[in-house]
C-alpha cells in the first residue's frame, strides 16, 4: 500500500478524518479533557466536610471543652458531630438551635434504639428517630429524657461560643461501644 492509498483510505469526502490519525489512535479534545477534569474537581469539592472542625481549649482541669462558635446554629438545622475516645469508640451527638431559640445538644442515640446505631434525623423542627420512626420536638431536647428521647448532652453558651465537656460526651460512650447499654 503506498502513501497515498494510505492518505485516501483515511479520508471521506476528500475530509481527514477528525477522530483518528495515521496510526489511527483516537484524539481527545480539549474540551472533553477539561470537562472530565472539572467533573473530578467538583467530586473532590464535594467530599470536603462543610461543617469547621470543633476547636479544643484546656482549661484548667486538663480535659479539653469542645467550642463551636453560636451563630453555627442560627439557621434552625441540626449539626451531628462525633467524638472518637483514645479506645476507639466514636460518639455521636448533634446540637442544634431550636425554634424557641434555645441551643440544645443530644446524643444521636437513645435508650430504647440505641442498639441498632441509626441514631435521628432533623424532619422541620422535629427530630426523628431512623430506627422506630417517633418524633420530638426540637423544642423539647434536653427537657424530656429517657424512652426514645435522644440522650441529653449537657453544653452551655459562654462567650458567644457552644460549649461541651469532653467528659459530659464520654457520658454518652455506653450509647456506642460494643455492648454498650445502660449503666
Amino acid at each position: 500500500m503506498s502513501y497515498r492509498n494510505y492518505e485516501r483510505s483515511s479520508t471521506r469526502h476528500g475530509r481527514k478524518s477528525e477522530d483518528a490519525d495515521r496510526s489511527g489512535r483516537r484524539y481527545y479534545s480539549l474540551k472533553s479533557i477539561g470537562t472530565m477534569l472539572l467533573v473530578l474537581a467538583l467530586l473532590a469539592v464535594m467530599t470536603v466536610a462543610t461543617a469547621p472542625p470543633a476547636k479544643a481549649a484546656a482549661p484548667a482541669s486538663g480535659i479539653p471543652d469542645v467550642t463551636y462558635p453560636v451563630n453555627m446554629f442560627d439557621n434552625g438545622k441540626a449539626r451531628h458531630f462525633e467524638h472518637k475516645t483514645s479506645d476507639g469508640v466514636t460518639i455521636k451527638y448533634f446540637i442544634m438551635k431550636s425554634s424557641d431559640g434555645v441551643i440544645r445538644a443530644a446524643f444521636d442515640a437513645c435508650d430504647v434504639c440505641w442498639r441498632e446505631r441509626k441514631g435521628y434525623t432533623q424532619q422541620d423542627d422535629v427530630m426523628v428517630c431512623r430506627n422506630c420512626g417517633r418524633r420530638f420536638p426540637s423544642t423539647k431536647i434536653n427537657v424530656v429524657t429517657g424512652g426514645c428521647n435522644p440522650g441529653p448532652l449537657t453544653r452551655n453558651i459562654e462567650g458567644g461560643k457552644v460549649v461541651v465537656k469532653v467528659e459530659h460526651i464520654l457520658e454518652g460512650k455506653r450509647y456506642f461501644a460494643v455492648g454498650g447499654g445502660r449503666s
